[in-house]
């Protein structure tokens, strides 16, 4: 498209069967509809896809020819599918976008320019609006700290950083060890290994990024199954070496505590934890 510029950018997003089609129509469309353009949108086929999938994938191919598509005989889940596509990717910069959320329009010019003005940063992510329905009503922000030493110290009790607004550099991740499928949540392991590392990283005090979600379906992850998943998490990053084991015991009180609540209860705390818009 004459006068739109691109940027030597990968896009990095998986689909699999259970999605929505109107849904990922949505966020393709945010991701071609950037001030800048990604000379690269890399999607993956995690698994066969439904026909609406499918249909909506074939029209985005045929009208962009920068979006390559490709799939795999099975589902394997997110975290080895982000690792092969960390090898397909053909640039160093590489922007994560899930296939249900929505980017605003500016979200890859600011994040690319600030990874252009800042050599020592790995990592750059932002806030993102919640919604359930409609990205024209916003239920809640959630937010996350700005520069890397308050970044670094949030990383110790929750992740610091909104996994589907990240841009980062293809080089950290791999030092790292990309997403290592053993541990859970694979992205907030990731983080902690790159910060172990020594990579810093930055976010931007706004939203870039719509993020799609249900109360309800928060709500739910609770009960004793829930609670021991947290328990086996903050065992895995102490082991480590990130936390000591006096933030262990605290941040084990606090995810175990609010996993066993009554689900009325539980509710209470997740809208306490989100900052509405306003």
């Amino acid at each position: 498209m004459e006068g739109t510029r691109f940027i030597d950018l990968s896009v990095l997003m998986s689909v699999y069967c259970k999605e929505d089609a109107r849904f990922l129509r949505a966020s393709l469309e945010s991701v071609f509809s950037q001030t800048w353009r990604a000379r690269e949108v890399l999607l993956l086929k995690d698994g066969p896809l439904t026909a609406a999938l499918d249909a909506v994938v074939d029209e985005f191919a045929s009208r962009y020819s920068e979006l390559r598509v490709v799939g795999f005989a099975e589902n394997r889940g997110l975290g080895h599918c982000l690792n092969d596509g960390l090898q397909l990717c053909s640039y160093d910069i590489i922007a994560r976008m899930d296939s249900d959320d929505v980017c605003m329009a500016q979200r890859f010019e600011k994040e690319y320019q600030y990874l252009l003005d800042h050599a020592d940063c790995d990592l750059v992510g932002s806030w993102v609006d919640e919604f359930s329905v409609s990205t024209d009503v916003v239920d809640s922000v959630r937010r996350v700290p700005e520069d890397a030493d308050a970044i670094l110290h949030y990383a110790r009790s929750r992740c610091p950083v909104n996994h589907p607004t990240v841009m980062y550099r293809k080089q950290a991740v791999v030092a790292a060890g990309g997403y290592l499928t053993e541990y859970f949540p694979e992205d907030y392991f990731l983080w902690i290994r790159m910060l172990m590392r020594g990579s810093r990283f930055y976010n931007f005090q706004e939203s870039l990024v719509w993020f799609r979600y249900s109360l309800d379906t928060v709500v739910r992850r609770g009960g004793w199954r829930y609670a021991v998943d947290e328990l086996k998490v903050q065992r895995n990053i102490y082991r480590l070496g990130f936390i000591s084991f006096p933030r262990f015991v605290l941040n084990v009180l606090i995810r175990f505590t609010t996993r066993i609540l009554p689900a009325r209860l539980r509710r209470l705390v997740y809208k306490r934890m989100r900052k509405t818009k306003n």
